[in-house]
């Protein structure tokens, strides 16, 4: 049959080969598109999990007793174990 017909084996191969074609880069184009999305709810869900930034860490009462503290430190009323256990009581109270 196709050996007396061979513009219509050439069609019928044509055809099949175009089909064959759209269909893989149909497919090659939804996969991307489901790459894309994927990495877009990824993106989404790495936003809503990051912790929020500090608040600048201690706060100005915590400084001003360290400040206190020191200075009660210089002028010899607590001694260096004294002085180092009100800090950490105080640097934990954060």
């Amino acid at each position: 049959m196709f050996r007396r017909r061979p513009l219509m084996r050439a069609a019928v191969v044509g055809g099949t080969a175009y089909y064959a074609g759209k269909k893989g880069a149909e497919s090659a184009q939804r996969e991307a598109d489901q790459n894309a999305a994927i990495e877009d709810l990824q993106a989404q869900q790495y936003q809503q999990q990051a912790p929020p930034p500090a608040a600048g860490g201690m706060s100005e009462d915590s400084i001003e007793k360290l400040k206190q503290l020191a200075a009660l430190h210089e002028q010899g009323v607590l001694t260096d174990a004294e002085f180092e256990v009100q800090k950490q009581k105080i640097l934990q109270g954060m």
